[in-house]
């Protein structure tokens, strides 16, 4: 058998005592219009505008950061595109001079012919 004396009457008992309790809880609780109500929802409501300014200003700093990122890498992009350009150059300019340079020394050959031609 059951190990609860509890009856029918006795739960039902119970269970309109719980009610009126949360009952008496409810009204217990101040109007929506008493001072104290108002001054707490005010708090509140300040509090929450305190946060979204916060997050507001949160927000606007992670943007701060990122265009400064991309500013930074923007920079460092540049900065590459530079060095192989003056890289490109360096190589022309090298070219320029070794055909240069062969140029010469083809002048330089063809006159020792001339020359030698001329001494014959």
């Amino acid at each position: 058998m059951s190990s609860h004396k509890d009856t029918f009457d006795d739960r039902r008992n119970a269970a309109a005592e719980a009610k009126k309790k949360l009952l008496e809880r409810f009204r217990a609780q101040p109007p929506a219009d008493d001072p104290a109500v108002l001054a707490r929802l005010a708090a509140q409501k300040l509090q929450g505008e305190a946060r979204m300014k916060r997050e507001a200003e949160a927000a606007s700093r992670a943007e701060e950061k990122a265009a400064a990122a991309a500013a930074a890498k923007a920079a460092e992009v540049a900065r590459k595109i530079r060095e192989a350009e003056d890289a490109a150059q360096a190589i022309v300019d090298a070219k320029r001079a070794a055909a240069a340079l062969l140029v010469e020394q083809k002048a330089a050959r063809d006159a020792r012919y001339a020359a030698r031609k001329k001494r014959r």
